[in-house]
């Protein structure tokens, strides 16, 4: 499983998330998303933790905790969806 940490600064990167994250357990991964044409961090990242242990303590403390001067959202990563077929609002009907 993976966690969702949104409303993060935009100053953030791989390594401050990882320190932060490391109070509550061991992280595995840390990936901070950037914009395709800018470069820059898109203001969320996924953090995954070595049990579910882990990441549930950092989630109940870190959820609405003030960091880098903003409100942190964290908590479960929700699947990724496909949006292969169709998109762009249209409906596919035949």
């Amino acid at each position: 499983m993976s966690i969702y940490v949104g409303n993060l600064s935009y100053e953030v990167n791989q390594e401050d998330l990882k320190e932060v994250f490391a109070e509550y357990g061991t992280v595995k991964r840390v990936h901070v998303p950037t914009d395709r044409e800018t470069g820059r961090v898109r203001g969320f990242a996924f953090v995954e933790m070595e049990s579910e242990a882990e990441e549930d303590k950092a989630i109940s403390t870190l959820d609405g905790a003030e960091w880098m001067e903003r409100a942190l959202k964290v908590n479960k990563a929700k699947p990724r969806e496909d949006n292969r077929n169709g998109g762009g609002g249209r409906n596919n009907r035949f």
